[in-house]
Parts: C-alpha cells; sequence; structure tokens
C-alpha cells in the first residue's frame, strides 16, 4: 500500500478509522498514504459483559490510548475520523483540547476495509490517485 519512498513523507492530512480496541490511521497527501495502526490495551476483547455481570457493564478505556493515537498523528492538521461507534466523537474531543487549531470531521462508518478508508478519505480531500 504504502511505496517505501512514500514512507518517510510527512502528510498532513489524515483519515482516521477508530472503535473501541483499534485505529487505523491513514496519512495522506498528493504523493501517496502512510498506514499506521494504534492498539488499545483493553482487559478484554468484549465491549459488555454478560448478564447478570457486577459491573457497569462496560470494559474499561485505556487510558493511552488516545494520547498514542494523538502522537501517531501530530504532524496532520486536517482530519476525517471515521468510526461505529462514540470513539470517534471522544477522539475528536480529545484532539480539540489539546490542539484547537486542528481541522476535525466526523462521519459514520460501520468497517470497511483500509482501501474503501483511503477512497473515502480521497474523496474527502479531494485527492487524486497518485500517479505510478
Amino acid at each position: 500500500m504504502t511505496h517505501p519512498a512514500q514512507a518517510a513523507q510527512v502528510h498532513w492530512r489524515a483519515v482516521i478509522w477508530i472503535d473501541h480496541m483499534t485505529a487505523k490511521i491513514f496519512a495522506m497527501g498528493l504523493t501517496g498514504v502512510s498506514a499506521s495502526t494504534v492498539r488499545a490495551h483493553l482487559s478484554s476483547s468484549h465491549l459488555h459483559h454478560h448478564s447478570n455481570a457486577i459491573g457497569s457493564g462496560h470494559v474499561e478505556q485505556d487510558p493511552a490510548f488516545l494520547s498514542a493515537i494523538a502522537k501517531a498523528v501530530e504532524a496532520c492538521n486536517d482530519f476525517l475520523i471515521l468510526g461505529p461507534g462514540i470513539e470517534k466523537a471522544t477522539l475528536m474531543h480529545y484532539l480539540q483540547s489539546s490542539r484547537p487549531e486542528l481541522t476535525l470531521h466526523l462521519e459514520s462508518s460501520d468497517h470497511p476495509t483500509d482501501e474503501e478508508i483511503i477512497a473515502i478519505g480521497r474523496k474527502h480531500f479531494n485527492l487524486a490517485e497518485p500517479r505510478a
């Protein structure tokens, strides 16, 4: 997906697909796309407990997850954040509080493939496919 010469390039736009366990990051520009992934370190991979379980019914959030995402995209300043749940809004608020100058957009999205995420980002940012 990413050509070795493009991996070192810095792009200032990014599409982030996020759920409670994973953030797929696609930094993009005129020269191509650089992909990376940040994973949460949760006590369980299940979002909800079974019935009759003690507690709130939700898995505790990884406190370092959002900061790890922010660090991974620190060179970017224009974002499209995608995802199926509330995590996209949580990430948007986290980024806004630490970097108010950012341009942030949200869109709901189930579980697209990496290629579909990149296509959504190219359309959003009006970027054409890079020439071979």
